[in-house]
């Protein structure tokens, strides 16, 4: 079973920056690879970024690239996504899960409570 746990979300104002985290088991960790995502109040839930497991490659929603930033602590079982000048349409629900070899979600089904990230001033 999945088990991801997010955090670091908070309040901060337009072009500030925040570190989210997201610990898994070591099973969930063993992934191919791992991704984030947010969901924005009324739309739906999107892509941010993904890391994977063999060679650290990444990948981003394209229009975050340069902001955003994903990495991986493999001895803790814990991905991390750096946000850089942060925008109010960044405000979102912020998710982390597990991904297949093909970047799809190991588990559809599953997602943790997921940490709220507000960019207001």
């Amino acid at each position: 079973q999945v088990q991801l746990t997010e955090s670091g979300g908070g309040l901060v104002q337009p072009g500030g920056s925040l570190t989210l985290s997201c610990a898994a088991s070591e099973h969930t960790f063993s992934s191919p690879a791992m991704g984030w995502f947010r969901q924005a109040p009324g739309k739906v839930r999107e892509f941010v970024a993904a890391i994977e497991k063999a060679d650290g490659s990444t990948h981003y929603l394209e229009s975050l690239k340069g902001r955003f930033t994903i990495s991986r602590d493999d001895a803790k079982n814990t991905v991390f996504l750096q946000m850089n000048s942060l925008r109010p349409e960044d405000t979102a629900v912020y998710y982390c899960n597990a991904l297949n070899d093909d970047l799809y979600l190991v588990d559809r089904n599953f997602w943790g409570q997921g940490t709220q990230v507000t960019v207001s001033s």
